[in-house]
């Protein structure tokens, strides 16, 4: 487990469009999932401690979100065949254990991740009601792995901030969590 921090957001930068299959056996794109007023794209996994660290907040975020026309994914780009935790049977059940609200996909060949350049699990792309990005920073602070908890995340700050503004806030701090395992 390499600790990997995502980079700085590039303002602006238009999200690209996908084609993956859900826990729920449908094709999802990215017109699925964009939302009136914001769409955040996750790249989770399901073994990861930070997301199993994070995961609860990250249900009820996007729930809250919702709310505020944003609607949310996460997409698993982990190879599978090195870290059999993270098959696409063992994301559904992660999905079904943690109650999600929102497409679980699978980015079996890593194209996706690789397009949207993401690094860890977990990595957030907040991007505004035109798909541009806004937000790629953290949930919330972690120690020890556990999060510290006072009243809303950042993320569900920053992402609502976007919703009412579209602009994601200038400072962020750079969400932090296993890379991605690259298939060889």
């Amino acid at each position: 487990m390499a600790l990997t921090k995502t980079p700085i957001c590039d303002f602006g930068e238009k999200a690209k469009n996908f084609e993956l299959k859900s826990t729920n056996n449908k094709i999802i794109t990215l017109n699925d999932i964009k939302g009136e007023n914001g769409t955040l794209i996750m790249f989770i996994c399901n073994h990861c401690p930070y997301v199993k660290a994070v995961i609860e907040n990250i249900v009820q975020d996007c729930k809250k979100l919702e709310a505020l026309g944003i609607k949310a994914t996460a997409i698993c780009s982990n190879d599978v065949k090195n870290y059999p935790e993270d098959s696409f049977e063992n994301m559904i059940k992660f999905s079904q254990n943690h109650n999600f609200n929102f497409p679980y996909l699978f980015d079996e060949t890593q194209e996706i991740a690789k397009n949207y350049g993401a690094v860890c699990t977990p990595d957030f792309f907040g991007y505004n009601k035109n798909l541009e990005l806004q937000y790629r920073g953290r949930i919330r602070e972690l120690k020890d792995l556990k999060p510290i908890s006072h009243g809303d995340s950042d993320l569900y700050k920053s992402m609502k901030q976007i919703a009412e503004t579209t602009k994601g806030p200038e400072n962020q701090i750079p969400s932090m969590g296993c890379n991605i395992k690259w298939k060889n």
